[in-house]
């Protein structure tokens, strides 16, 4: 009676360890982020918010020559990305976004959603508030944001060595004061030039896998100093020194 007494305990002992130890994992599963959590997994078909959040984080994998559309509409082309970026990760390639994607996607981004190689202060050499250019200030930092994860997505194919960017966003008043084109670019936060190293024609040849459609650099004219890289409605490659 007491030998079976001590077993009935010993089990609720075992028990209420188990459940403990269940309690902790499910805690330890249940990642929030200062920037944004993904509430759900994500698969082709899904729609919404978190959809084009994911596809901001995705858009330098959108494959050679292709740019990927921020719709918050999880289609082909969204499977596509999200299946480039877990082989780039090493993570399981099957083109669902859930724990194991988020959880590297949280590893690499800061609070304020920037990639964790980039800034907003590096994207704008230009003032303080992203005013004064070819769209609103809010549109002008949203569009380079989603230049910055390209850049992330760049820099890890280049070896995760640092990318240096010498100019981003320009209101009218600084791209007329360097120079730059009616029509540029950054006058839309779209545009970053890159000086250093890796090479330019390094920098130009593997950024044609990660959403800039257009790129210039060297054998361009007045690109024999850096390379840019930008988004456009068609793309514009150039640079005969480098075989583009």
């Amino acid at each position: 009676m007491l030998r079976r007494a001590l077993r009935t305990l010993l089990s609720l002992v075992m028990l209420a360890s188990l459940a403990g130890l269940g309690a902790t994992l499910t805690a330890g599963t249940a990642h929030a982020d200062d920037c944004y959590t993904f509430p759900r997994t994500l698969s082709q078909g899904s729609s919404g918010e978190d959809v084009r959040q994911l596809q901001i984080r995705v858009a330098g994998y959108p494959g050679y020559g292709a740019v990927l559309a921020i719709d918050g509409e999880f289609g082909p082309g969204t499977k596509a990305a999200v299946t480039r970026f877990q082989q780039a990760y090493g993570l399981g390639a099957d083109g669902v976004a859930g724990p194991a994607t988020f959880s590297k996607i949280y590893a690499l981004q800061d609070s304020d959603c920037t990639p964790a190689h980039f800034t907003y202060a590096e994207m704008n050499r230009c003032n303080s508030d992203w005013s004064g250019g070819a769209v609103s200030a809010a549109a002008a930092r949203a569009n380079a944001l989603h230049q910055m994860w390209k850049l992330e997505a760049l820099r890890h194919a280049l070896g995760d060595r640092p990318l240096t960017t010498s100019s981003g966003f320009r209101s009218y008043s600084c791209n007329n004061a360097v120079g730059g084109a009616a029509t540029s670019n950054h006058l839309y936060g779209r545009g970053i030039d890159l000086v250093g190293s890796p090479s330019y024609c390094e920098i130009v040849k593997q950024a044609r896998n990660h959403g800039f459609n257009e790129i210039l650099g060297p054998g361009y004219p007045g690109h024999s100093t850096h390379a840019h890289l930008g988004s456009q409605n068609s793309r514009f490659w150039s640079a005969s020194s480098c075989g583009i």
